[in-house]
């Protein structure tokens, strides 16, 4: 097997988790996808992969061929782009992450209009609640919140945003609304499980004064929408972006909660791998989704 295809089959097993997954889809058995698996480990003198009857993970060499090797299929593509005139005419399958509740609601209807401009990109959103790993899902582009992973991608910000602390009138009413964060600790707060944030630790900032306070509450869920929905029902105290709560906050369903405190930055950002071949196509996504988006990097809050 040669370099290139060797490095697609790797990334190829990772996006989809499973020897017998990686069979099906390449059509062979799943000795087949063991034994190309273990020629490659020997290929390279190292093994990639630890595995059990129930799981894979990677094995440090395994995680660098994986990152590294997806930038160099990356930049294959771009180059065969180009010289196949590719550059001009945005082309092919083109993979986007998202989270679930900003995904359906901004990102799937601005694809809609990005379909329409470019019929020959096939385009696939995929959503979960937590940050993708670019490399190990085989994406060309991630849009998430927050500060960026590392150095190894590119980003430009699509709009602003910001946290906020919010409950419903009724709550605040019973319960009184906190003047400190120290406060919050006898609270009962809503919690979204999001990536490697720790759970219950809430970090606010006011001029040079920061203050971490932990926090419990009676609620959580890795969905926004449901720890959202609790929240309207008077249960506690909930930590969410912008752009989620802002109509809420308008006819006041919620009220802002230590309003002269911030919160840990939540831009909205396009991430994409860093590099000089960018694709046609997802040059053509970055620009499509800064357009549709520009409205909301007019202010701080982003206008929501």
């Amino acid at each position: 097997m040669d370099v290139f295809s060797d490095l697609a089959f790797f990334s190829q097993l990772i996006r989809l988790g499973s020897l017998a997954a990686t069979a099906q889809e390449l059509g062979v058995t799943a000795p087949a996808v063991s034994k190309r698996l273990a020629a490659l480990e020997r290929r390279l003198g190292v093994r990639l992969l630890q595995r059990t009857t129930r799981r894979m993970s990677l094995t440090p060499e395994g995680d660098l061929y994986l990152s590294e090797g997806a930038k160099v299929l990356r930049d294959l593509e771009a180059l065969e782009a180009r010289v196949s005139s590719g550059q001009d005419s945005p082309r092919g399958l083109l993979k986007i992450g998202a989270t679930l509740g900003f995904g359906r609601r901004y990102i799937a209807p601005a694809l809609s209009g990005f379909s329409r401009k470019y019929p020959d990109i096939e385009v696939q959103l995929s959503l979960q609640d937590k940050p993708f790993n670019m490399a190990e899902h085989g994406l060309d582009a991630v849009v998430r919140f927050g500060d960026l992973p590392d150095s190894r991608f590119s980003a430009r910000v699509l709009a602003n945003n910001q946290r906020i602390l919010c409950a419903t009138p009724r709550y605040l009413a019973a319960m009184g609304a906190p003047r400190t964060p120290a406060e919050l600790g006898s609270h009962q707060c809503l919690f979204i499980r999001e990536g490697d944030e720790a759970f219950g630790t809430w970090h606010l900032q006011m001029g040079e004064r920061r203050e971490t306070v932990k926090v419990r509450g009676p609620l959580s869920s890795n969905d926004g929408e449901a720890v959202l929905h609790w929240a309207m029902e008077g249960h506690g105290i909930l930590m969410r972006s912008l752009w989620d709560v802002a109509p809420m906050l308008r006819d006041q369903r919620l009220v802002a909660v230590l309003p002269d405190w911030s919160l840990p930055p939540a831009d909205i950002h396009i991430c994409f791998p860093t590099g000089s071949l960018l694709s046609a196509k997802t040059r053509a996504l970055v620009d499509h989704l800064l357009a549709v988006f520009a409205p909301h990097r007019k202010s701080r809050q982003g206008g929501w």
